[in-house]
Order: structure tokens, then C-alpha cells, then sequence
């Protein structure tokens, strides 16, 4: 009873964040009692403990899953950032079971996910610079083909690469974009729209067999930029066959060939390349090139699916530019979300 009273009068004392805390410290108290001379606790949750030492190796080592079969590494690495879903049903779990063990372990899995993406939870956009870029799959079935263009065309890009473009509905987009854009080519499947003279354009060879990718000079105030736009062959999930991308890897080492080769020190790649960052088969032009979303984006910049986008497989890449912020686009009636950045080009490569 005297204690009973004496835990009233606290309660009824002091100010009202010392009466939180005193709450807050019995319930923690109360937790730990509970476990507490209870050595079951280091013997329960094993299995749980061990699915979140295999969730860590398989996010920290996901570079040595082989493709060998379905391509089950870059399938891994196309949906990485997901895994940390797993860390707090696993922590449920162990607080449930009252599993010590679990949940020592769950540091683990927590330190690699935090290693590999904690930096794309702070927002690191930044002011500046003077080249805005945009791009955005337009989808082939697209219903509104002219609201689309001007909804991306408000982000205020100066450059802007549309895919997936279908050749009844190009003098739409053209149309649309006129006022804005009066410099524009089109090759095959894909096109750029600028605001400033474009020149040397001709269709870049990605192995398909039809003109899915380009590449052009544009010609900033600060200098000439080779712009590619690319539109790499998209990738299944089967059951039978696992990740199917092979023809998609293909053309991304015959991408990656070509920009090696560009001479320009400037260049820009505005595409969908259906593979994200991580994806190692895009090696040989993530290589070349980097994603201002990781330097100066802000969150994940998911860009698929639109509904519910869950990989950013658009992707803007850079190089002889210093990339200043990134930022996904509202929905259009595509079925990507447009990603633009902008950027400072450096006046200082020749």
C-alpha cells in the first residue's frame, strides 16, 4: 500500500514530461521484470535469429549471388532496398518470443541496410545550377499523350527525353512541346526535346535489331553536353525462367560501348534502363557514370510502377556535370513516373 501511494504521488507531482518519463520507465521496468532470470530467453528465438543473420548476408553480399540460374542476382539487386521490410516483422517476432538472441542479431541485418540506403532517407537536395533535365517513359498506350507532354514539360526542363513513343502519336508530343521546345529529334522509339540547338543526332546500335536508343550534341550556354536517350528492353519474372534479362544485358554492355566512345567530356544518359542502380548487369554504364538521386536526391525516387512504384528503373546519368537535386514527377497516364535534376555543368572539361 505505501508503495502503491508513493507511485500516486509521483504520478501527481512534478510536470507533466516527468510524469511521461515516470510512466515510460515503470512500463520498461515492468518489460525487463518479465524477462528477467528467465534464461530461456537466450535459448528462444534461434530460427528467428538465424533468418536475420541470413537476411544481412544476403544484403551485404548480394554482388556474389549468382545469375547463373534466373538471374537470381540481379533480381535480388533490382528489389534490395525491400529486404529492410523483413527487419521489423523479424524484431516482432523476437519481442513476442522474448528471444534475446533475435534480437541481438537483428543488429545485423540493421547496420547493413542502414550501410547500403540509410543516406537516401535524409533529403540532400540542393540549390543551383543551371541545366534542368527530365525523362520520362511515355508509355506506348498512353491515352493522353498531350497532357502528358505538358505535364512534364512544367517541371521547367531545359532538355527532355521521351521513350516509348509510338510513331501515330509523335506529331502529338510534337505538337504539344512546340512552344517550349524548339529543337527536337526523334529515332525510332525515342526523343529529345530541348530548348537549345541540337546536332550530330544519329541512332545508337543497342543490339535489338529497331531504334531504341540515340545520342545528340546539345548546346548549352556553358557548353556542348552528348545527350543519349535509351530505352532498354524490359525484364520478366517467370516461374520457369526465373529473372529474364539477357537481352536487356546485352544491350546495356552494347550502351555502355558507346558512351565509352563518346568523345565529348560532357555526357548525360536520359532513359529507362529497366534496371536500377544496383543491378550489376548495368555495369558497363553505371561504371561510366553516376545517378545524381544518390548524391543529391531526396528518398528512394522509385519510378515503377506508377500506382505503386517500387524500383527506379529510370534513370538519369551523368558525367562532366555536377549534379545539384533530383526529384520524381507527378503521374502522368504513363505507366512510369518522370524523373527530372538539375544540374551545373562544369565549364571547366573540354
Amino acid at each position: 500500500m505505501a508503495q502503491q501511494a508513493y507511485m500516486t504521488e509521483t504520478d501527481s507531482g512534478g510536470s507533466e514530461p516527468e510524469r511521461r518519463q515516470n510512466r515510460i520507465r515503470r512500463l520498461l521496468g515492468r518489460a525487463v521484470s518479465g524477462w528477467r532470470g528467465d534464461r530461456r530467453i537466450w535459448r528462444r528465438g534461434l530460427v528467428t535469429a538465424a533468418v536475420a543473420v541470413l537476411l544481412s548476408g544476403v544484403m551485404a553480399a548480394h554482388s556474389h549471388i549468382p545469375n547463373a540460374i534466373g538471374n537470381l542476382g540481379s533480381l535480388t539487386e533490382t528489389f534490395l532496398p525491400w529486404f529492410g521490410l523483413l527487419i521489423p516483422v523479424l524484431l516482432a517476432i523476437a519481442l513476442v518470443r522474448k528471444s534475446a538472441t533475435a534480437l541481438i542479431a537483428l543488429v545485423l541485418p540493421v547496420s547493413v541496410w542502414l550501410n547500403l540506403f540509410g543516406g537516401l532517407l535524409f533529403d540532400k537536395t540542393g540549390s543551383g545550377g543551371d541545366l534542368t533535365v527530365a525523362t520520362h517513359n511515355v508509355n506506348a498506350d498512353n491515352a493522353d499523350p498531350a497532357g502528358t507532354a505538358r505535364a512534364v514539360a512544367a517541371a521547367g526542363a531545359d532538355v527532355m527525353a521521351l521513350e516509348e513513343l509510338k510513331a501515330s502519336a509523335v506529331p502529338t508530343y510534337e505538337k504539344a512541346l512546340e512552344a517550349k521546345y524548339p529543337h527536337h529529334a526523334v529515332v525510332g522509339t525515342v526523343g529529345l526535346w530541348s530548348k537549345y540547338p541540337i546536332s550530330g543526332v544519329k541512332p545508337v546500335d543497342i543490339e535489338l535489331g529497331w531504334k531504341r536508343a540515340m545520342r545528340a550534341t546539345v548546346a548549352t550556354p556553358s557548353g556542348p553536353i552528348a545527350v543519349y536517350v535509351a530505352h532498354l528492353p524490359s525484364v520478366r519474372v517467370k516461374l520457369e525462367a526465373g529473372f529474364t534479362a539477357r537481352q536487356r544485358d546485352k544491350s546495356a554492355d552494347a550502351l555502355g560501348e558507346a558512351i565509352a566512345d563518346e568523345k565529348l567530356p560532357r555526357k548525360i544518359l536520359l532513359g529507362d534502363l529497366n534496371g536500377t542502380m544496383n543491378d550489376r548487369s548495368l555495369t558497363a554504364i553505371t561504371s561510366q557514370l553516376r545517378s545524381p538521386q544518390g548524391a543529391v536526391g531526396n528518398g528512394f525516387g522509385f519510378s515503377w510502377p506508377a500506382s505503386f512504384p517500387m524500383a527506379r528503373i529510370d534513370q538519369i546519368l551523368v558525367t562532366g556535370v555536377e549534379p545539384m537535386t533530383s526529384w520524381t514527377l507527378p503521374a502522368t497516364g504513363s505507366d512510369h513516373l518522370p524523373i527530372a535534376a538539375r544540374v551545373k555543368v562544369d565549364t571547366t572539361a573540354s
